[in-house]
């Protein structure tokens, strides 16, 4: 998949295409329809499937101190449309200049002379352009007047439910791992660099690695959940974890943390790159009147982890 930053990187000469845009936080299942009408859209046609994308979240530029909770860092999100068999991916630097852009010119600078879209693909909720006056019925008129057609990919739902990243992020707020999970069409993953902590955990028994995790990163409710880790750019598959969200009350602790026990291993993670892909909530935090019925909850909590994650990872 090539990749570009900014528009004005489109190579010359790429050709005609079949474009589909939007901020595709989480590429959840309803993202994932969308990309994937417009990547057979593109094979049917014998053109080039492009997904333009934006950062930093387009809210963060438009009303500051608003940015949502991120269910994808933007390696994580490329790596996922990839898998989709996109051809390119544009992410388009979202600047308060980039912002003022009207819905005529963002059409004709970006679908129309950088990308030469032949198809655009969008859901009904898509809107674009200054104060997002742009939808799919003004799409369609400008597609008619640039040579361009536009097809709507349908919202995917369950029982009367339309998969959002809005709805994922509420979820994950809420510990739901499991409909995030089933929203997203795969566990929700929170990524992070492991530091040192405060070693209780390695006193007690438990030694667990410490994530300090991006400042908009989705972190679920605090509570224990099952979980795999797996380590960024090392061999061998995702390992199972017993994760502790929260501020370590029994400790009367004040810092929320995230901390992974990993189950039987000994070896050293600090300093890796790791992730957490979350499986099941197991119980809410509580407070302990001394060591031993923490330590005793642990092993139960540990026992659980295995239970949950008895087979292979999904």
């Amino acid at each position: 998949m090539q990749r570009w930053r900014g528009y004005e990187a489109v190579p010359g000469g790429f050709g005609r295409s079949v474009v589909t845009i939007g901020v595709f936080d989480g590429v959840h299942r309803g993202h994932q329809a969308i990309i994937g009408h417009a990547v057979k859209r593109a094979r049917d046609l014998g053109l080039h499937s492009v997904v333009v994308t934006f950062d930093p979240h387009p809210a963060e530029v438009v009303r500051p101190g608003s940015h949502p909770a991120v269910l994808t860092e933007p390696v994580r999100k490329a790596e996922l449309i990839e898998q989709l068999g996109v051809d390119a991916l544009c992410v388009v630097p979202f600047t308060p200049a980039f912002s003022q852009l009207s819905a005529e010119a963002f059409v004709h600078d970006v679908l129309v002379d950088a990308l030469h879209a032949a198809v655009v693909v969008e859901g009904d909720n898509f809107r674009f352009g200054h104060k997002a006056a742009g939808d799919l019925a003004m799409l369609t008129r400008l597609g008619r007047t640039f040579g361009f057609t536009v097809e709507e990919a349908p919202l995917v739902a369950e029982e009367g439910l339309v998969y959002s990243s809005t709805y994922i992020r509420s979820c994950v707020d809420a510990g739901d791992v499991s409909a995030a999970a089933a929203a997203l069409g795969r566990p929700h993953r929170l990524g992070g660099v492991v530091v040192r902590g405060d070693q209780r955990g390695r006193e007690i028994g438990f030694p667990t690695a410490n994530l300090m995790c991006h400042r908009y990163a989705a972190i679920p409710a605090d509570g224990v959940y099952a979980a795999w880790l797996v380590r960024g750019g090392r061999q061998g598959g995702p390992q199972p974890a017993s994760v502790s969200i929260g501020t370590n009350p029994t400790f009367s602790g004040r810092e929320r943390r995230v901390e992974a026990y990993v189950l039987d291993f000994a070896g050293d993670l600090y300093g890796e790159r790791v992730s957490l892909d979350f499986v099941a909530h197991l119980r809410e935090q509580r407070v302990y009147t001394g060591i031993e019925p923490l330590v005793a909850q642990i092993r139960e909590d540990v026992e659980q982890t295995r239970r949950v994650l008895g087979g292979a990872p999904i």
